[in-house]
């Protein structure tokens, strides 16, 4: 099916987005070292972070670029980066040449704003957005992490409008080079809300997520704002883990529905385990050893947040998965399934999910591979480059391209041509 002939049945919310100006965090579902069922608790990953502060400093922001238009006629591609204390430039061409459209970076609060001091840190953000805006990529920024004085645990604020405060100052700052914003990481999480998660929790990031979205788009209309993906995960416990569709659910149904109004794209990070990407649970299962039996171990279970958005009147939404990738080799606990993967199986199960979505799933309109070189940044701060994060990454901590870099290189050209870009 030609992807520029499936959008007829999108509605004009998203096709005002063709006039918008655009622009890089957890990781797949996790299990234990054996068979697990959908009780099991996840070990959640995140983004790394800068191993020292950012300097002090009020550097002026980059000079803009020009960028091109979100056309929901197209996939876009995007890759997680981490672009913290290290060869920016270099990264930045490697994002180039593999033809990715977008980098999405991470992005603590805590450390840029100090608010007990009065301080703001914005030498490293500065710079990251520079080399962006300087390879002509778009900029996805996810902001995560409450300075201690809004939240005694660094997670969710106790008061919604400090974290729109940030978000306004941070907006204004970057009008026209951070191009998409989304809003929190993975909060069915509990170590993400900071230290529980209850159903009303779910409410709070809604209020969270409603007063930031005004902010940002009194300052940057064009900025698009994405309702923060859930973790794929079935546990339901206080101290783990709200289950992705329970969240999802509690979000939809909000104070009537209302978050619909706050939110240009629902991001959403789908699982992979060790299982193939035509895979789901249970009509079509994976025969990998173990995190086989529940859907949130499976790229697939997109298809199920797609439907529960469907459900509840939110199908006008764009899907962006803003996470997705497989663990290779690893020795870190809860990620073993990445050791069933091969190098060459991980470049095969990464190119099949995109040919999925771009045959199959036109509602999607963009795909952020985690990730490009957290391989290398362990190498580079002299860590564990075994790490799970590590093995995610499309680069070796020597820089040189995994098997699956090269097929993602050659898979985007293939597909742009067939898109006319």
């Amino acid at each position: 099916m030609i992807r520029n002939l499936r959008r007829h049945t999108l509605t004009f919310v998203l096709l005002t987005l063709t006039l918008a100006l655009v622009g890089c965090s957890g990781a797949a579902q996790p299990g234990p070292t054996q068979q697990v069922s959908a009780t099991t608790a996840p070990a959640p990953t995140g983004d790394t972070q800068p191993t020292n502060p950012p300097p002090t400093s009020d550097v002026l922001a980059p000079t803009p670029s020009v960028v091109a238009p979100v056309n929901p006629d197209y996939l876009e591609f995007g890759v997680v980066a981490h672009l913290y204390y290290t060869d920016r430039s270099r990264v930045m061409q490697l994002v180039q040449n593999a033809g990715f459209d977008w980098v999405r970076q991470q992005i603590y609060w805590r450390d840029i704003e100090d608010p007990q001091n009065g301080i703001w840190a914005w030498d490293e953000i500065d710079q990251i957005v520079a080399a962006a805006n300087a390879y002509n990529r778009k900029l996805l920024v996810n902001v995560v992490r409450s300075p201690t004085y809004y939240s005694a645990t660094n997670g969710l604020p106790d008061d919604p409008d400090s974290f729109a405060n940030f978000m306004a100052v941070l907006a204004e700052r970057y009008k026209g080079r951070i191009q998409a914003y989304e809003i929190w990481n993975e909060p069915n999480l509990a170590h993400e809300t900071g230290g529980t998660i209850r159903p009303e929790d779910v409410g709070r990031y809604v209020e969270m997520l409603k007063r930031a979205y005004e902010r940002i788009k009194a300052i940057d209309p064009q900025a698009l704002v994405l309702a923060a993906a859930s973790s794929s995960t079935g546990v339901t416990n206080e101290s783990i883990a709200l289950s992705d569709e329970d969240f999802y659910r509690a979000m939809y149904t909000y104070n009537g529905g209302e978050a619909r109004n706050y939110f240009d794209i629902q991001a959403v990070h789908p699982g992979g385990s060790a299982n193939p990407p035509d895979t789901l649970w249970p009509d079509n299962p994976s025969t990998a050893q173990g995190w086989t039996d529940h859907p949130t171990f499976y790229f697939r279970h997109v298809e199920n947040v797609r439907r529960w958005m469907e459900e509840y009147g939110m199908a006008d939404k764009e899907i962006w998965i803003t996470e997705y990738g497989w663990a290779t080799a690893n020795n870190t606990p809860g990620y073993e399934f990445g050791n069933q993967v091969s190098f060459e199986q991980q470049a095969e199960y990464i190119t099949g999910a995109i040919r999925r979505a771009y045959e199959l799933y036109p509602w999607v309109g963009n795909m952020f591979l985690w990730n490009m070189n957290f391989a290398v940044t362990k190498a580079e701060n002299g860590l564990d480059t075994m790490h799970e994060q590590a093995s995610f990454g499309i680069l070796n901590p020597d820089w040189s391209p995994r098997p699956s870099y090269l097929a993602v290189q050659a898979l985007i050209a293939e597909l742009k041509q067939k898109q006319g870009r």
